[in-house]
């Protein structure tokens, strides 16, 4: 190895070592997502597409049960995507508290995913809640904006503490 002047580390000298920490991180193959992940980020799309053009639910419902061939939870899905519609507006009133901007100002993905979040910490009690925030922090990471995935935590956070008392209590 070869010492810099003014770095905490060193660098290899040779080629070779270089080479072999590029291959092995090539080599990681990436995670597999779940059928509960993979409708998750269809139910993500399909909110989105829902918050942008407000076509009817059974419109969009059909297109993406129609379009989406692979291995997904689609019983999920075809219960969850309905229902965070039906109560967008309940989902906007409690987070609005939370939020320092207003509503139409924040991303469409990022309100998507707060909205599929917070349905999930109030109607879905069988989805622990630790699982729903990781599941909206890595779509954000992914999907939205730069710093959204800290947006998105912060919400589901603060909510979950409110909406599963019991779960999230310290014990």
């Amino acid at each position: 190895m070869i010492d810099i002047p003014g770095t905490s580390g060193a660098l290899p000298d040779n080629a070779e070592a270089v080479e072999e920490e590029l291959e092995k991180a090539a080599s990681k193959k990436p995670r597999k997502l779940s059928e509960r992940q993979k409708a998750r980020r269809m139910l993500l799309q399909a909110l989105y597409q829902w918050e942008m053009a407000k076509a009817p639910v059974n419109e969009i419902m059909a297109e993406y049960l129609v379009y989406y061939k692979g291995k997904i939870d689609r019983d999920f899905f075809k219960e969850v995507f309905p229902e965070v519609v039906k109560h967008a507006a309940e989902l906007d009133t409690m987070m609005v508290p939370l939020l320092d901007r207003e509503l139409k100002d924040i991303d469409p993905v990022e309100i998507s995913l707060m909205r599929l979040g917070l349905y999930e910490l109030a109607h879905r009690i069988d989805v622990p809640y630790k699982v729903v925030i990781n599941e909206g922090i890595e779509m954000a990471k992914r999907f939205g904006g730069t710093e959204g995935h800290k947006f998105v935590n912060s919400v589901l956070d603060k909510l979950s503490r409110r909406l599963r008392l019991a779960e999230t209590r310290p014990r």
